[in-house]
């Protein structure tokens, strides 16, 4: 076990495929449904589990949450991410406008 391993919650069982997909994209949804408790441990995690960069992992995440597979695959999840993505595009926007929001 790595020490990014380590630093997470028990990984959930292998995801199982889901139509409309890609075996990629289901582990990112799995990847998704853990709980990080230090900062940085998940973008080592990334890089040892999917061979990307942090920028081009949120990259294909965001791209991935926008699919209607995604949503009928793990509906909890994908509404809880498009939830925490919309709150920082306010904040960034809000930040940029010089308008501060709590």
């Amino acid at each position: 076990m790595d020490a990014a391993e380590s630093m997470a919650e028990p990984q959930p069982s292998p995801p199982k495929p889901v139509p409309g997909l890609t075996e990629r994209e289901v582990e990112i949804l799995a990847f998704e449904r853990q709980w990080w408790r230090h900062a940085g441990a998940k973008e080592n995690a990334i890089r040892e589990r999917f061979d990307l960069s942090a920028t081009r992992y949120y990259q294909l995440l965001n791209k991935l949450l926008e699919k209607p597979e995604a949503i009928e695959a793990d509906p909890m999840l994908v509404k809880r991410l498009r939830k925490t993505r919309a709150a920082r595009q306010r904040k960034r926007g809000a930040r940029r406008l010089g308008i501060e929001l709590k």
